[in-house]
């Protein structure tokens, strides 16, 4: 029996979605009962893309071709391409060598610390010095600290270069073991007798153009500290 009407016969159940499936159809047109002698070869596409011009409003128009039908149903991560080198971070204007500068964060904070140099990692190098606040020389992120308007002079002060950051590179741990549940032996921290030299050294560099400026050590040893209806944004350091 031959159809006259030109319409489908999976009827729309929704937009772009019809009351039979993809193989229900095939079962009601009868391919399944089609032989393979019948079924005809299907030419393979080129793979190269033919770009296809055609005139429009007077001009030529490029047609693209179409997308695939079918996309994975889930997305494929592709890798992201990053044109990006890691550099030091640039230093802020108001941080010079001999700043006090006030820590925000981490064991320390709200301790007052003399800058040294910046290190080729964009940390800064700082110091108490550990004589007058304890702070021993360590490395802090310029995004943590405040800069303040008072300044030492250290320029008769020579930092040895030895402080880099490989210096202040945390060792491995040797106790860790192949197993979860076996018992680690936990070393403990022990500071090195060349940092407790290296340490007064410093100090010893650092004391003389500090007790140079009145006051200042008292300064350098008092906590920073907030009171109410104290607002940092509207102070002058």
């Amino acid at each position: 029996m031959t159809r006259n009407s030109q319409s489908s016969r999976n009827k729309p159940l929704a937009r772009s979605v019809g009351v039979y499936s993809r193989s229900a159809m095939i079962k009601k047109r009868g391919a399944w009962a089609k032989k393979a002698d019948q079924w005809k070869a299907v030419e393979k596409k080129q793979d190269s893309k033919a770009v296809v011009t055609k005139d429009f409003c007077g001009g030529k128009r490029t047609i693209a071709e179409k997308g695939p039908r079918f996309y994975p149903a889930e997305d494929i991560k592709a890798p992201v391409r990053r044109a990006f080198t890691p550099t030091a971070a640039r230093l802020r204007g108001s941080i010079t060598p001999g700043t006090v500068l006030v820590l925000l964060a981490g064991r320390f904070r709200g301790k007052r610390v003399v800058f040294l140099r910046q290190l080729a990692s964009g940390l800064l190098l700082v110091t108490g010095p550990f004589k007058i606040n304890g702070v021993p020389v360590r490395r802090v992120n310029q995004a943590y600290v405040i800069a303040t308007s008072t300044k030492v002079d250290i320029s008769k002060v020579e930092v040895p270069a030895k402080f880099d950051d490989a210096y202040f590179k945390a060792p491995k741990n040797k106790g860790k073991s192949g197993k979860f549940f076996d018992k680690e032996s936990k070393e403990a921290n022990v500071i090195s007798a060349e940092r407790v030299s290296d340490q007064k050294a410093l100090d010893a560099k650092l004391l003389p153009a500090i007790k140079a400026v009145p006051h200042l050590r008292d300064y350098l040893n008092a906590k920073f500290s907030l009171k109410q209806n104290q607002f940092p944004h509207l102070m002058k350091f």
